[in-house]
């Protein structure tokens, strides 16, 4: 599996083809980010009326809510092209140079991972996307000069999970920020029920609770537990997705009722069995697990954290009781005076 919990190889490109297919295509059909989608469909609507590109937009938030989604949507909702890479893939400032040179009025350039881009890469960006220019250095030593070309009025949408690693600069050349949440179930139940009929897959309205509430709140994760839910009732039940027919998948693939899959609990007891509760520091953790701390951070704590499992500390991470007792492992406070007892508030 990839860092986010996506499969690899063949299993990986098929599951990627059908989230493109399960993409919203319109504002309308979104569900959740209530707020977000109200504050888009304001800033959709006046760039409209102004028969203007629409202002930059950075998304940010833990990875699987829809930041490419709402790419996407955006630029259907303007009628625009949209141009689609990340941060990572941009290395010089002659790769940014060139995608931003074949860009027309109006379009779109997405940026996943923005806050990977480089600082020569972002020098190049500045004045693209405040002044709409470019300016290339043409030679070397005293025989070089700058020559600047006018760029059309284009829209940047940027995406990241870790907003902190974000130039200052940069981010306040967004003109609109927008964090995405976690789901709530309801939204999740009506994301997997309307997956599961593009699918033609016949499921329950408790199976489909049941994903739902396995999800942790987040769209790609029910998306994917629905299609390895589907194969298991396809090959081992009568292919519809029943609430019995979900569980039976779901412990199969390890995933608890809280939708903590092997990694999640194995976090938990490296912390407990191996640490007395923490506080211990996000890199011998990474060690103790062979995960990347990075995976840890970005991919595992958020949704631990949510739960009230793990707290973060200056010292470190430490496991609450709540993470004892969903394990089954008895809580003494008194074996470790560092991991205080649960606030009240």
């Amino acid at each position: 599996m990839s860092e986010d919990g996506r499969l690899i190889g063949g299993a990986a490109r098929r599951d990627d083809r059908e989230n493109i297919a399960l993409r919203p295509k319109r504002l309308g059909e979104m569900v959740g980010q209530d707020a977000l989608r109200d504050n888009l469909s304001v800033i959709i609507d006046a760039a409209k009326l102004r028969n203007e590109p629409i202002d930059h937009i950075l998304f940010y938030g833990p990875p699987g809510l829809g930041k490419t989604s709402l790419a996407h949507v955006i630029a259907n909702e303007m009628g625009a092209n949209i141009r689609v890479t990340a941060g990572p893939s941009i290395e010089r400032a002659g790769d940014l140079a060139a995608i931003l040179t074949h860009l027309k009025k109006g379009d779109i350039l997405f940026i996943d991972e923005v806050h990977r881009l480089g600082k020569a890469v972002e020098e190049i960006l500045y004045p693209a996307m405040e002044d709409f220019v470019l300016d290339i250095v043409i030679g070397k030593g005293p025989a070089a000069k700058t020559v600047r070309l006018n760029l059309p009025r284009f829209t940047v949408i940027g995406a990241t999970t870790r907003l902190s690693l974000l130039a200052g600069p940069l981010r306040d050349r967004f003109g609109a920020r927008f964090r995405l949440d976690y789901y709530s179930q309801e939204a999740m139940e009506h994301i997997i029920t309307r997956a599961a009929q593009m699918l033609k897959i016949g499921i329950a309205s408790e199976g489909a609770a049941e994903i739902a509430k396995r999800s942790r709140g987040t769209p790609r994760v029910g998306l994917r537990l629905l299609r390895r839910v589907r194969d298991f009732a396809q090959t081992r039940a009568q292919g519809v997705i029943t609430l019995q027919v979900t569980q039976d998948a779901l412990a199969l693939m390890n995933i608890d009722e809280l939708g903590l899959d092997e990694v999640d609990r194995r976090i938990l007891q490296t912390i407990i069995e191996k640490f007395n509760g923490g506080p211990v520091g996000l890199e011998t953790i990474a060690a103790a697990t062979s995960e990347d701390s990075s995976t840890i951070m970005d991919v595992y704590e958020p949704y631990l954290i949510q739960l009230g499992f793990l707290d973060r500390t200056p010292r470190g991470r430490i496991a609450t009781p709540r993470a004892y007792a969903h394990l089954g492992i008895p809580y003494n406070a008194d074996t470790n005076p560092d991991n205080p007892q649960p606030r009240l508030f």
